[in-house]
């Protein structure tokens, strides 16, 4: 049930009406009628943008076509009033009646409500975290891990079909390097001293893959030069930063579907079918390109690369694909790897970056355009950084990364359930200040808090009401007498759980999960607001056993609340709170 798709679809069925009978011309697109909440509250539960939008293609004024439009609404009995205000806006205000049975609906549907099938079954990849292979993951990954993973459980609840994936970036130099650390650890578990030398990792986390390598070689890689165990190593060592990312992704409750190896695309053919894609299409070409900005002309060196004719398909400036002597640039594997996902079927690609990647999001938009003929998308979302604070100044943890503070800490910290929900409290373009000490308060400026509280007061009440041997489950509080539920400010609570599919859809539109971390606090608010009442005025509490009928009603709108608060977490991968301590 979306009451406001319902109603969109009521004055549609007025304006085709109007059409019909010559009050407007035909042939007029309605797609951009739309239904929303007014931006003032004050003046009603809806409104429709028709008139506004209508009145230049129609020809007519945009105050006639409301006035018309309002009084064909007003026929239908979920319309209480419907209000022409200024040239032409349309405020609707609907009957108590309403809201009393959506009450009802959500209890009905359970988990099931505010789900869409706006997504239609398309095929979605959302390709997030990817950090190098090259130790644990710190904060500005946990950003990225949360903020992908919610996108991905929002976007199923939308109806799309989600593919998580995670990149492994263990093709570039930065895995030799990290090869040549885990030696220097190995040599450390045979007693020597490791020479941790500028451009090494130099955290403690490589000591136990030195002791594997003890384990796996004993002492036989001593005295051998580079080149006889650099690929060995590497592999080992690679493969032990893996599984301890997907443990450190586990911690948060993060799964990926596909872990996709950037190393399988090298000796393989498969950058050289991508790039005959692209030459195939008229795209690939050997060129000088112009010096970068800034560069003075006597830094530049021209020299002719293979280039990829990006600007034929909205980048600023085309892009290299091969380096003058011959090796392929960055580029070209992430090429390959675009390719791919478009050879798997998928419809849209999501790609969750850090902030440092910005100058790469053109580049990706073009090849996947060329690669795809136009037909498949890809979107980027951009993560930017996090700051930690406690009690409102910088604060550092404990550094066994070396150089950073690792995901570990700040889930051993304050818990997966916090970190996850307060990464989801701002756009994820915009920074982020973490404060611990916020983080775990229990208060109103508390967003986990607040919300997890509203959803323990409606277990508190649950558990109470079923202790007292009223029947509490689902079935039988639909069945309540819900016209009961007539105080303003428990209206304004069923109003904002009505909001809850229509918020699943331009988050999911959007492709910003925040704003569903936004609704959750906006509707703990409101729940709190009408407990709060209720230590004023006795009829408002939830629990009255000396009005059962009364009881079961409200009872049925905590539930309701419940049930939303539940659905909306798990979007955002928290675990409900059934009791606080």
């Amino acid at each position: 049930m979306n009451l406001f798709s319902d109603i969109r679809a009521l004055v549609l069925d007025c304006l085709r009406a109007m059409q019909a009978e010559g009050a407007l011309p035909a042939g007029l697109e309605l797609d951009a009628v739309t239904v929303e909440p007014p931006r003032d509250a004050a003046h009603g539960d809806m409104a429709t943008n028709a008139a506004m939008v209508l009145a230049r293609p129609a020809g007519l004024q945009p105050r006639a076509i409301a006035t018309d439009l309002a009084q064909r609404l007003a026929d239908d009995p979920r319309i209480a009033a419907a209000d022409v205000a200024g040239p032409g806006f349309l405020n609707l205000r609907l009957a108590p009646g309403v809201w009393q049975a959506l009450v009802a609906a959500v209890l009905a549907q359970g988990d099931a409500y505010g789900r869409s099938d706006m997504g239609a079954g398309r095929r979605v990849n959302v390709e997030f975290v990817s950090a190098n292979p090259t130790g644990p993951m710190h904060v500005a990954h946990a950003r990225g891990a949360v903020v992908g993973d919610a996108l991905a459980r929002l976007m199923a609840f939308a109806g799309h079909e989600v593919t998580r994936e995670y990149y492994i970036n263990d093709g570039g130099a930065q895995v030799d390097v990290l090869a040549r650390s885990a030696f220097e650890r190995y040599r450390e578990a045979h007693g020597l001293e490791p020479a941790i030398a500028e451009g090494l990792y130099p955290g403690d986390y490589l000591i136990p893959v030195g002791r594997i390598l003890k384990d796996r070689f004993g002492d036989t890689l001593l005295e051998r030069p580079e080149a006889e165990w650099l690929t060995q190593v590497r592999e080992i060592a690679t493969e032990a930063m893996m599984a301890m990312i997907r443990d450190d992704l586990a911690q948060l409750g993060v799964t990926m579907d596909v872990y996709f190896s950037e190393k399988s695309l090298y000796g393989t053919g498969r950058i050289e079918a991508a790039l005959k894609r692209l030459t195939d299409a008229g795209l690939i070409y050997e060129g000088v390109l112009e010096p970068p900005k800034g560069k003075r002309p006597e830094d530049w060196e021209p020299r002719e690369q293979t280039l990829f004719r990006s600007t034929a398909h909205g980048d600023d400036v085309d892009r290299p694909v091969k380096k003058s002597d011959g090796s392929w640039t960055y580029f070209a594997p992430d090429i390959a790897y675009h390719f791919d996902k478009i050879e798997r079927g998928f419809d849209l690609l999501i790609d969750v970056f850090g902030a440092d990647h910005g100058g790469y999001v053109k580049r990706m938009k073009a090849a996947v355009s060329a690669l795809s003929d136009g037909r498949v998308t890809l979107e980027v979302r951009l993560v930017q950084l996090v700051r930690l604070f406690k009690d409102g100044q910088p604060f550092k943890m404990s550094k066994r990364a070396g150089t950073f503070v690792t995901l570990r800490d700040l889930i051993d910290e304050v818990g997966a359930d916090v970190v996850r929900f307060v990464m989801l409290t701002r756009k994820n373009d915009a920074p982020l200040d973490f404060d611990f000490a916020r983080a775990l308060e229990q208060s109103k400026d508390n967003p986990v808090f607040y919300v997890q509280y509203a959803h323990a007061r409606v277990a508190s009440v649950m558990r109470k009401a079923a202790a007292a041997g009223a029947a509490v489950d689902d079935a039988a509080l639909a069945g309540a007498d819900l016209a009961l539920l007539g105080d303003p400010a428990q209206i304004a609570l069923a109003q904002k759980i009505a909001q809850w599919p229509r918020q699943v859809e331009v988050a999911a539109r959007a492709g910003e999960p925040h704003r569903i971390a936004t609704y959750l606090s906006e509707l703990a608010a409101e729940f709190h607001a009408l407990w709060n009442r209720g230590n004023d005025d006795p009829a408002l509490r939830f629990l009255d056993e000396g009005a059962p009928e009364a009881e079961l009603a409200k009872i049925a709108l905590a539930r309701a609340t419940g049930v939303v608060i539940s659905t909306g977490l798990g979007i955002l991968g928290v675990t409900p709170a059934d009791e606080l301590r």
